[in-house]
Parts: C-alpha cells; structure tokens; sequence
C-alpha cells in the first residue's frame, strides 16, 4: 500500500508542477466506471472537450450497468446499454471498451486488477478519471480500488501480462457523482461551457437520464451542478474531480 500512495503522489505531484508555458503534449484519457453511463454523466462534457482538442478518449465500461431496469430482464437491459454507451461515445468522439463483469457482481480481488491492468497497457493514458473512493454504491468502491491498484501493476516490468508496462500516467483523476459524495471535495474545475450541448446530447442517449427507469432526474442534476460548479470557477459551466490527498501540492520557485 505504501508503495501504491508513494506511486499515485509522484503521479500527481508531477501533473501538478507542469509550467504553463511548457507546449501541450498530446493526451490519452483513459475513463473507467463501473457502469455505462457513469463517466459520461459525470465528467462527459470533459471527455468531449478533450476530444474536440484531439485528445485520444477512451471510456472502459466494467459493467453494462444492466441491472437497472425492473421492466427488462438484465440480458436484454443489457443489450439496450450497450447501444447507449456506444451512440453517447460516438458523440462524444470517444472509444469504449466493455468489461466482463456483471452489474452489482465486480470482483473485488486481483484478477479484475490484472484485466484493468492489461486495459491500461493497452491504451496507454496520460490521464486517467475514475470513482471516488467513497460510495452508496460498492461497485463504485470497488472500481476506485481496483484502478488505482492497476495503475501501479501496469508500470511495473515484473507483473506478467503479454502486454508492455506503462509508465506515463501523469495523473489520476476522481470525478464528481451524485452517489460518491461522502467526503469528497472539488480540487480541479475544468469550464466546459463549450461543450456542454455536446454533453446534453450524448447523456440523452441513455434511457435512464430521463427519468423513466429511475426517480433520480441525472440531467437536471448534473446540468444544475454544471453550472453551481461553473459559478464558483468564473464560467458558465464547470466539471470537478479531486485528487489523492498525497497529490495535493504544487511546487513554485517565488509565489504565483
């Protein structure tokens, strides 16, 4: 564990004293959630903005998220997702990747490590975003474990897989959900004013936004959180993310 938190905070660290007037590099944002829906709801309008500034995008769904409908058996729920996530993909101009794993049923133990290890060596992020740690939900918990713990397996040359390692992750990344809220505090705020409709239109093509499935209302609360988030970031709209409490430092020679 200690070798884990010394990892992610020389991640962060370095993500943190990048100089502004060092040229943009080329990103790889690699997205893991546990559901399909739940990186575009919460941080798709980044992810578009990334995209439209031709960053790679890369969404990896562990489930479907399939159990969420009592209308529809999980198999055919399931099948109806699989099309959501990929046309809300597609507008967001990203990629997406389906884990083999069962809603409510992730794995916490290491062979979902290795799988999302393998993922990470595949696609190489720069950045990756995923869950909070704390969550209502264990599929959520789970998710930010075992990401946090792949990103370390996928940077070490000795852990088997027929992939190579990957050391350049700069920074990871934990998005704002409704459901993962218990001590989790706004550090980053990123405008995303511009892409926005972009944001509307891809999260529309998920029934359960809606309403219809769940009671909860998605749009009207993440596009009300959109725009509080925006206030306090001098924007119109705004999307947040916190980071490991060890990664909270920036290192300046004289005062910014």
């Amino acid at each position: 564990m200690k070798i884990l938190l010394l990892l992610l905070c020389t991640l962060l660290i370095t993500e943190g004293n990048a100089r502004s007037n060092q040229p943009q590099q080329a990103r790889t944002i690699l997205a893991i959630g546990a559901h399909a829906g739940d990186m575009e709801v919460s941080c798709g309008a980044v992810l578009a903005k990334h995209a439209m500034n031709g960053d790679r995008v890369v969404m990896l769904h562990l489930t479907l998220g399939e159990g969420g409908n009592p209308a529809l058996t999980p198999e055919k729920y399931g099948e109806q997702k699989r099309r959501e996530a990929e046309a809300a993909a597609k507008i967001l101009g990203a990629e997406v990747i389906f884990g083999p794993y069962k809603d409510g049923e992730i794995p916490n133990d290491e062979s979902v490590r290795r799988y999302v290890n393998d993922v990470i060596r595949q696609v190489k992020p720069t950045h990756i975003i995923t869950h909070w740690k704390n969550s209502i939900h264990k599929d959520h918990t789970y998710t930010h474990a075992i990401v946090t713990d792949a990103v370390l397996l996928a940077s070490l040359e000795g852990v088997e897989s027929e992939y190579p390692r990957h050391r350049g992750v700069r920074g990871v990344y934990f998005t704002e959900n409704w459901e993962d809220m218990e001590g989790y505090t706004p550090y980053i705020f990123v405008d995303v004013t511009e892409t926005l409709p972009v944001w509307q239109e891809a999260v529309k093509q998920y029934e359960f936004i809606g309403g219809d499935i769940s009671a909860f209302p998605y749009y009207d609360y993440y596009t009300s959180l959109a725009r509080v988030r925006g206030a306090l970031a001098r924007a119109t709209y705004a999307v947040t993310f916190t980071i490991s409490e060890f990664g909270k430092r920036r290192n300046f020679d004289m005062l910014p």
